[in-house]
């Protein structure tokens, strides 16, 4: 497995850090290469909320899509945002997997 690694990008709303932490361990002990969040606006990161620091990191989170073979959606309850939405589409139009944490309805 040395130096094949899927490569996979974590995306679902930042209220569920501690899912994505859970996430990102198991998949990391798996053998992928996991691509996450630099900050979590809605469990405490403040910073987000700067004039054009979201805009910014949703820029940025879809170049971390880009890079990815797969993206990994933390559904947690089912819950998709607008946000997360946005990435589903934006990953599905330029080919990748996207799979979920909990299955879709």
């Amino acid at each position: 497995m040395v130096g094949k690694y899927h490569v996979v990008t974590l995306c679902g709303s930042t209220r569920f850090k501690d899912q994505f932490m859970e996430v990102q361990k198991k998949l990391t002990l798996e053998g992928n290469i996991v691509i996450s969040v630099g900050l979590f606006g809605h469990s405490g990161d403040d910073e987000v909320w700067a004039p054009g620091t979201k805009d910014m990191l949703d820029d940025m989170h879809k170049r971390k899509i880009d890079m990815a073979d797969e993206i990994f959606v933390i559904n947690v309850g089912g819950y998709i945002g607008d946000s997360t939405r946005s990435e589903i589409e934006y990953a599905g139009e330029h080919g990748k997997v996207v799979k979920y944490l909990e299955e879709q309805q």
